[in-house]
């Protein structure tokens, strides 16, 4: 078996334990000492038998980051371009997001991060801490603000 074949097997076993992305799959490659044209073309044959696939990837990565981690868009976005994903994957992976579930999750986190914050009097520092709270998980400002009034109307 040539060197090759045997980076091939240990690469597409690393590809189907689970989804990677292009840049992970290249570095990894690279750590395996694999270089120039015979990288091209491992990663070439990973596409071609479905290994390796950066639309299915990026969709994964933004279920599971919404679902898990209970990020949002903005969040999810930047870490999507941190591993170098194409615009179109990344639209992609965020259009399957659920409306409906998404709005829901938004609304969850400002009540547990209010709960948190019960001992703070100051209603402006409450809800400065909440929105701030909000915006490192990733979502959008004007989404928060619009979640904030109806939770202010309740």
């Amino acid at each position: 078996m040539g060197v090759l074949e045997a980076t091939m097997a240990a690469i597409r076993h690393y590809c189907a334990y689970q989804d990677r992305c292009h840049s992970e799959v290249r570095s990894k490659l690279l750590g395996m000492e694999c270089y120039g044209e015979d990288l091209e073309e491992a990663i070439s044959i990973l596409i071609e038998e479905d290994f390796l696939n950066e639309e299915r990837y990026a969709q994964a990565y933004a279920r599971g980051k919404f679902r898990m981690n209970k990020w949002g868009r903005i969040r999810i976005k930047q870490q999507l371009k941190l591993k170098k994903v194409s615009d179109y994957c990344i639209r992609k992976a965020l259009a399957q997001l659920d409306e409906v579930e998404y709005a829901h999750t938004l609304h969850e986190l400002m009540q547990k991060k209010l709960a948190t914050l019960s001992g703070e009097r100051n209603e402006w520092i409450r809800k400065q801490k909440v929105y701030q709270h909000l915006l490192q998980k990733g979502y959008e400002s004007d989404l928060v603000q619009d979640t904030w009034k109806a939770f202010d109307s309740q």
